[in-house]
């Protein structure tokens, strides 16, 4: 049972990994009440799928966030990104793998009732914020749902979380997590 402490409004927010998540969940507690969603079936393999998570789950209980765990539907995954395993890092592959994720985070939200969903995902450098709140804000528009746009790398907010992460002496990965990418940057 997820307990809600405020009477702020309640927001979703898709994790992707643990050091991605400790900045932006401070920035938005100021203003509402955050429940992480752990849905990543794009990680790869499952050893480090399982090992993001369980960082996810630290951080979780180490600052009592209510956390939501998602399938890991890899195989979905793999079948929607076959023909696009060619495709450039930020490419069409990745706005794919973005919409898959988000899609789930808004019927999640709206499910359990949520006023607003988001995602960590912009506060890579590597990710494409506006391709991110495009999709975001498509899905929210279709599902009736509030999306909150973000670009989490502002202000130096991918330092912040690299530092908080540090400081916390959490495992930080040097790929997105899926296949493709760690191919790409030859991990």
């Amino acid at each position: 049972m997820l307990k809600y402490s405020t009477l702020k409004p309640r927001i979703l927010l898709h994790v992707c990994c643990g050091t991605c998540a400790l900045y932006p969940y401070f920035l938005l507690k100021q203003n509402f009440d955050v429940t992480f969603f752990y849905y990543n079936p794009n990680i790869h393999p499952r050893k480090e799928y399982i090992k993001r998570l369980e960082i996810i789950k630290v951080i979780s209980k180490k600052y009592s966030i209510p956390l939501v765990i998602g399938k890991y539907e890899v195989k979905k995954w793999f079948r929607l990104t076959a023909d696009l395993k060619n495709e450039p890092e930020g490419g069409i592959r990745c706005s794919q793998c973005f919409d898959m994720r988000l899609d789930s985070t808004a019927d999640m939200a709206k499910k359990l009732g949520f006023d607003l969903f988001c995602t960590t995902l912009t506060i890579s450098p590597h990710k494409n914020y506006r391709t991110i709140n495009s999709i975001g804000m498509e899905l929210a528009s279709v599902k009736g749902i509030g999306f909150y746009q973000a670009d989490l790398k502002k202000k130096d907010g991918f330092k912040k979380t690299m530092e908080l992460s540090k400081k916390l002496n959490l495992y930080r990965q040097n790929y997105c997590g899926c296949v493709y990418s760690k191919k790409a940057f030859k991990i």
